[in-house]
């Protein structure tokens, strides 16, 4: 019994290398630098980029209640990005544990952003 807090360790060790893989390799797919998936808060910022979305977000998720919607927004962004469905971003907001590595060692390809911000209209002459 004196073994079960090593053990623990261990396991959740073991568990957060696997995480940081996974998000490792959802990077990769997505031609941006795997190194970036183990730096806190940019992190969040290079996935604001590949789902197209302003890095100013990035400033929406420290506000309560406001980052558990940015989050889901985000989230289905990335599921599309990605081609897959809304119900799989959903997935990755709630339980990502599973999803990410779904995501990351699956067959699903990087297809873009897909909230590109508009460009502004030639102006009429």
């Amino acid at each position: 019994m004196r073994n079960f807090p090593i053990l623990t360790l261990v396991i959740y060790l073991a568990l957060v290398v696997f995480m940081v893989a996974a998000l490792w390799k959802v990077f990769v797919k997505a031609r941006q630098p795997g190194w970036a998936a183990i730096i806190p808060f940019y992190n969040q910022y290079v996935i604001l980029q590949m789902v197209g979305k302003p890095g100013w977000w990035l400033l929406l998720f420290f506000i309560p209640v406001v980052n558990l919607i940015v989050a889901i927004i985000v989230n289905l962004a990335l599921a599309e990005s990605f081609g897959k469905s809304a119900g799989f971003g959903i997935g990755l907001t709630f339980l990502s544990i599973v999803f990410i590595p779904i995501l990351g060692f699956g067959p699903a390809q990087y297809r873009g952003p897909v909230s590109v911000p508009a460009a502004t209209p030639p102006a009429q002459q």
